[in-house]
């Protein structure tokens, strides 16, 4: 059954913004609505956001009824590194993707949340409850979910000026050249392939990685990497180290050279993020450990006591320059 709600303009106003103020929306939920031919202004459908509302203009809502999925099982679980009554730190398994989508037929981690019963915000819609930000479903490591909207607006403005920060570790072929590589280029969806993204695009959006030796394997064909995003573009990491001729061991669709190593996994884990705390507004940091196929391949390759010191956070925050 819809549900209809009705509400009157008593001073001249943005309809977003009125809206916005009567039903406790963010402007963007009030554009989704008005998108979806769901408000009404003197009984006439309205189509734009920013259409200025006159004194006494009556304004309806006809909210949607909720689509009702079908529970997922969910037989998967998920490390907690931190919980409070504003955020969620995890360390996403890889092979789970992140929220659900048509194309999606398993267990989402928006899923595996709903299942433990997580409160979570809703800025961000009914399929990416708490989603303040994504990692691809190869991909394992640290993620931050908020648990009420007032957390997901200040987590996600400090991920727009890039106040929160993540480090990944990926294992490549072949090796760097330099011991610190940046890589500046436009990413957008490639023309050729819809599943791949490209670099250098005029559509794209602006990108940088820089990225870091830590160590070299026994056999030096390959090698690990820190890589330190200053953008967070879909397939980032990926498509600059595509423009390189380098690719991630594991990675079935930009690493596609029969010359590179075969994995079960890509070897690529989101190693540690940091940011503000919505209430308290301390700087937290959190770090990831691989999970036990990463951690077998990297142990199998790299030498574990050199491993110990690289792979030390404040080592690899270190290496990386703020002014780069």
């Amino acid at each position: 059954m819809i549900k209809i709600e009705e509400y009157s303009c008593e001073a001249p106003e943005r309809l977003d913004t009125f809206l916005s103020s009567q039903i406790g929306q963010t402007r963007s939920q009030i554009a989704g609505l008005i998108k979806a031919n769901c408000v009404f202004v003197d009984e006439k459908k309205v189509a734009r956001p920013g259409v200025k509302l006159k004194t006494g203009q009556k304004v309806r809502v006809e909210f949607p009824e909720a689509k009702k999925e079908e529970a997922r099982d969910v037989d998967f679980d998920v490390e907690v590194l931190y919980e409070d009554d504003d955020v969620l730190v995890i360390n996403k398994p890889s092979g789970v993707t992140v929220h659900p989508a048509p194309s999606v037929k398993d267990a989402t981690l928006v899923d595996w949340l709903k299942h433990k019963g997580i409160r979570l915000s809703t800025i961000s819609g009914e399929e990416r409850h708490g989603i303040v930000h994504r990692l691809d479903k190869g991909t394992s490591g640290t993620m931050v979910v908020a648990k009420n909207n007032e957390a997901h607006e200040f987590l996600s403005a400090q991920l727009k000026d890039k106040s929160m920060g993540r480090y990944y570790i990926a294992v490549l072929q072949p090796p760097l050249k330099d011991d610190i590589t940046v890589i500046e280029g436009n990413i957008g969806r490639s023309a050729h392939n819809r599943l791949k993204m490209a670099c250098g695009l005029e559509h794209g959006k602006p990108a940088k990685t820089m990225f870091k030796q830590l160590a070299l394997s026994s056999d030096e064909k390959s090698q690990l990497v820190a890589c330190k995003l200053f953008t967070g573009r879909t397939h980032q990491i990926r498509v600059h180290l595509e423009t390189i001729n380098r690719h991630i061991i594991g990675d079935h669709i930009y690493g596609l050279s029969p010359k590179i190593e075969k994995a079960e996994r890509i070897l690529l884990h989101a190693y540690m993020i940091y940011f503000v705390h919505p209430t308290t507004k301390e700087l937290m940091s959190f770090t990831a450990e691989f999970d036990e196929y990463m951690k077998t391949k990297v142990d199998k390759k790299f030498d574990l006591e050199s491993l110990n010191e690289v792979m030390d956070t404040q080592f690899i925050i270190n290496s990386f320059t703020t002014d780069s």
